[in-house]
């Protein structure tokens, strides 16, 4: 009997040695085939410019085509910017908002001769952390710090004048993350308004909206404005001769003022995976900072989000964004006709 049992373990084994044999080819060819639909995938990523997959190909160095084919999407990029700044007139140099440098936002790393114009809700929060990395804050302190990361940054870089950054702008790799101006709307609204810190001044700000512009007194929920309303208040301060904008919401071209300062880089927010491998492989700083995606399930807009708050607007709100965001959307080459379609079906559904 014990003889018999150890004939069937043996044979047992030698089957399924026998099978492992014959999978062993079927698994290689799997994995190389795998391999290979992987890499064919990720470059057709980068020749459309959409994002990079996969962790292992945040860490990977960029190959002299890829550094080709997004050194070719910058050119153009900066080159628009140039021409639209100029069709519009708003590389002279003037008094106005517009037309004059402002320096106010702009964070100088001297020691690693980055500059960046910080644009709230156009991956400001990833961004920041990497700045606070390079100002040599290590990221354990950064995890558990309570301090806002603007905070944390404006103690290591100093404002700068626009003397002392056009000297840094000479030594230095300068970018400006840029995105739709529609989304980064709706981003700033769901962070600041609809999710606002209670007592806090966006807190108040809603309130304040919600007094004015809620047209049935009756209706107390939300607590927080309708997108609508929010965009009410929006037109009618911009419609002021001095508009108080907020920094979540202000058009980027009065914000960072491409137009009369020169940028390397015009990252976008849509193509930032690409974008920013090649921003930290042109600045030399692998060694130093990597991709960032803080906030990203927050900050990032589905179409459903998208569809969800715009059908809430009329074609005179959307009419209004379109000539408070007009440069925003010509020198960075944003389209808004997906948001007049999203628009007018809702005004079809009512009728």
């Amino acid at each position: 009997m014990r003889a018999h049992r150890t004939q069937c373990r043996c044979l047992k084994r030698f089957s399924l040695c026998i099978i492992a044999i014959g999978l062993l080819p079927i698994l290689i060819v799997y994995f190389l085939v795998s391999d290979q639909l992987y890499y064919r995938i990720k470059r057709t990523d980068i020749e459309n410019g959409t994002q990079f997959g996969g962790d292992d190909s945040m860490s990977r160095s960029l190959s002299p085509k890829e550094m080709e084919m997004i050194e070719e999407r910058m050119r153009q990029r900066t080159e628009r910017l140039a021409q639209k700044c100029t069709d519009f007139g708003l590389d002279i140099r003037k008094n106005d908002s517009l037309h004059k440098p402002n320096s106010w936002e702009f964070l100088v790393n001297k020691r690693y001769h980055l500059v960046w114009c910080n644009v709230f809700k156009a991956a400001s929060t990833s961004w920041m952390y990497n700045f606070n990395i390079l100002a040599g804050y290590s990221p354990e302190f950064l995890r558990k710090s309570n301090i806002v990361p603007l905070e944390l940054a404006r103690k290591r870089y100093e404002r700068v004048t626009v003397p002392q950054l056009q000297k840094a702008l000479n030594v230095s790799v300068s970018f400006l993350i840029v995105r739709h101006p529609f989304e980064r709307l709706l981003s700033a609204y769901r962070d600041k308004i609809m999710f606002a810190i209670p007592h806090s001044l966006h807190d108040k700000l809603g309130n304040k909206i919600i007094r004015k512009y809620r047209k049935n007194r009756r209706l107390r929920e939300p607590k927080w404005p309708l997108f609508s309303e929010f965009v009410s208040y929006l037109l009618d301060e911009m419609a002021k001769k001095t508009p108080k904008t907020d920094m979540h919401w202000v058009p980027i071209t009065e914000f960072c003022t491409p137009c009369q300062i020169k940028f390397d880089i015009i990252a976008k927010f849509e193509t930032l995976d690409a974008d920013q491998r090649y921003l930290i492989e042109r600045a030399d700083l692998r060694k130093h900072i990597s991709p960032q995606w803080k906030n990203s399930g927050k900050g990032k807009n589905t179409q459903e989000l998208i569809t969800k708050f715009f059908s809430q607007l009329s074609i005179a709100q959307l009419d209004g964004l379109c000539d408070i965001y007009k440069y925003d959307l010509q020198l960075f080459d944003y389209d808004p006709e997906p948001f007049y379609n999203i628009v007018k079906n809702a005004s079809k559904k009512m009728v």
